[in-house]
Parts: C-alpha cells; structure tokens; sequence
C-alpha cells in the first residue's frame, strides 16, 4: 500500500491513490479511503511521531536510538519491537496496525 500524507487544517491523513483524490481532498472519481492511527481512550488521531511517542512512552514503551534511519520504540516486558521510518510522511498502514496489534486496547486504524 502506497500513497501520499497530507497535512491539513491540522490534521495529517494518507491519500493511497493520488492519481484519483487530489491533495487539497477533492474526490475526482473513486471511493479511495485512508487511514488514520487513533488512541482509543481519547479518540485523538495521531498526527505526528511526537504525539504517538508520548503515547507510547505513558503505555511503557521505550525509545532506542541504535538505529539513524528508524524510530524503535521496545517495551521490557515483551519480546516487541516497533520499528517507524524516521519520516513521518512514509508511515503507513502497515506501520499503523503494528502498533494496533502490539497495543490491542489503546490504538486503532479507521478509515476516514
């Protein structure tokens, strides 16, 4: 899955097909739907990597700087990596349901 992050009016959303919706958020033929991360127990969508790593340090996840090019987050009591490139503007859904799985009950994907 590809596409392209747009911010706007304060809110970063991913546009998959680009070729179909344009970047100002106008449809131009098809039913294309992004994602977004959100944080459960306030229903805040996760706009930045500074918004999602004060989530993941309160839920006792813990940064690693090994790694330049990434953005490593692991939590002692597991066996779990999460592994983020270090440009917000590559994180994708796939990225998005890692951190979904590895936190069932504090994040979700929802199409938007």
């Amino acid at each position: 899955m590809s596409g392209v992050w747009v911010f706007k009016n304060g809110v970063v959303r991913l546009v998959e097909n680009p070729a179909i919706e344009s970047l100002d958020g106008s449809r131009q033929g098809s039913t294309t739907r992004r994602k977004v991360l959100v944080h459960s127990p306030t229903n805040e969508v996760i706009t930045s990597y500074a918004v999602l790593e004060r989530k993941l340090l309160e839920l006792g996840w813990e940064r690693y700087y090994d790694d330049p090019d990434l953005l490593q987050f692991h939590k002692r009591s597991t066996v779990h990596l999460i592994s983020l490139p270090r440009d917000f503007t590559k994180f994708k859904s796939m990225h998005m349901y890692d951190i979904v799985v590895k936190n069932r009950n504090c994040f979700q994907v929802r199409d938007m």
